[in-house]
């Protein structure tokens, strides 16, 4: 008996997902076990496996396709099986070239597209697909002037990405609400980039973040003379070599641990005080930010720690991150020094309650026992949720913080 094979939700966050490759064509055999497609998900392009038997009778969704957790991403059953049932919630079977021609658009529901129609301008009605009526609603075109190519002159996605309307026929206006980008100019020149899913979820959980948890800001500067010595001694000695994010992290680690309440989070009616040290490290991709996490980060020394930044970041930016490898965090780290940047401020990373901005190490005056020298100044940044923290709170944790930083030594204890 056919069997549905669902969009799968490979990550607490994911609510749709795109194919980014099938390894399993229509009329293969596929095996408990075999990998059948490759997905992109709001964090990273993982490998999903059948856990069905069978020939793969649909694809729900075509490679670069989009399409919401839970809807038909394939289905398998027996070779020449009658699954019309299941693309047609319980209708009739669409005619195979019906099917041909709905498959690449993926509509959310398994719905028959000829029974999808819109009216006409003539009062007739005009039969067009989901994603084409949507297609055509986003560009503002009026879909009474376009032809369709489908089965019985059904409009559907490559009628609206071909069409062109003629100079009698000016395709409509989109409306343009408050707020928006608007449209463009009259003949100002722009591309319009197709938003990821990783982008998606960025842009969903940073706007939650930002709005709902109550920020304020700590900045310090920290003296990194000491560090800079440590830094260049170990790294005489020791087969990896140790970067000053490495430090970074240990140094905070081991700040957490002694403030247990910068470690927690805002969960509704309760804060929740986390026992473990969870570290994440944000890592600039294509597409934004991806947040490994170094577990037990207090626990670990530095090679140790550089060895799975380095190998965390590689993943991240090959999209190679495992589920468990992003989450966990209970505390943020965003390092932008490498990339000339002296200071700056981030938006917390739920369900952290701070995140700490690391701005590059800078040569400076400084005053030090009653004399201008040369010093090597680094500025640190902590955002803190307000429900969670305190001004006090956090203040002790960056004082903490500096001391370990200036004392390298401090973090061995």
């Amino acid at each position: 008996m056919a069997e549905v094979v669902n969009m799968p939700r490979l990550s607490d966050t994911m609510e749709e997902g795109t194919v980014a490759k099938w390894h399993k064509q229509i009329g293969d055999k596929v095996e408990e076990g075999d990998l059948l497609a490759e997905i992109e998900t709001d964090k990273a392009t993982m490998e999903f496996e059948a856990f069905q038997e069978g020939v793969l009778l649909h694809i729900g969704v075509e490679e670069g396709n989009t399409a919401p957790v839970d809807s038909i991403l394939a289905i398998l059953g027996e070779k020449g099986e009658d699954i019309s049932a299941l693309l047609n919630g319980g209708g009739s079977a669409p005619a195979p070239k019906e099917e041909k021609e709905s498959a690449p658009e993926a509509a959310p529901a398994p719905v028959a597209e000829e029974k999808i129609e819109a009216p006409a301008a003539n009062g007739d009605r005009l039969k067009a697909s989901p994603l084409a009526k949507k297609l055509a609603e986003d560009k503002g075109i009026d879909i009474n002037q376009v032809k369709g190519s489908g089965e019985g002159g059904r409009i559907v996605k490559r009628d609206i990405d071909n069409y062109q309307a003629p100079a009698s026929a000016p395709a409509a206006a989109p409306q343009v609400n408050m707020g928006s980008a608007g449209a463009a100019p009259a003949g100002m020149a722009y591309d319009e980039l197709p938003v990821s899913q990783m982008r998606k979820t960025i842009a969903r959980r940073l706007s939650e973040s930002k709005f709902s948890a109550p920020h304020f800001y700590l900045t310090l500067d920290i003296d990194m003379d000491q560090a800079i010595e440590a830094r260049k001694s170990i790294n005489a000695v020791a087969e990896t070599k140790i970067s000053f994010n490495d430090f970074v992290i240990k140094a905070a680690a081991v700040a957490l641990k002694q403030h247990p309440v910068i470690n927690s989070s805002w969960d509704g009616d309760v804060i929740r005080r986390n026992h473990d040290i969870n570290i994440g490290m944000a890592v600039a991709v294509d597409e934004g930010l991806l947040v490994p996490v170094i577990r037990h980060a207090d626990q670990k020394g530095l090679a140790t720690i550089n060895k799975e930044a380095k190998e965390f970041a590689g993943k991240a930016r090959d999209k190679k991150l495992q589920p468990q490898e992003w989450e966990g965090n209970t505390f943020t780290i965003s390092n932008l020094g490498m990339f000339g940047i002296e200071e700056f401020t981030a938006i917390i990373n739920s369900p952290d309650a701070c995140i700490l901005a690391v701005g590059g190490i800078k040569q400076v005056p400084v005053v030090k026992n009653g004399e201008v020298v040369p010093g090597n100044v680094m500025k640190v940044t902590l955002s803190c949720d307000h429900r969670v923290v305190d001004g006090a709170s956090g203040a002790a944790f960056l004082q903490t913080f500096k001391g370990i930083l200036e004392s390298p030594l401090n973090m061995l204890l």
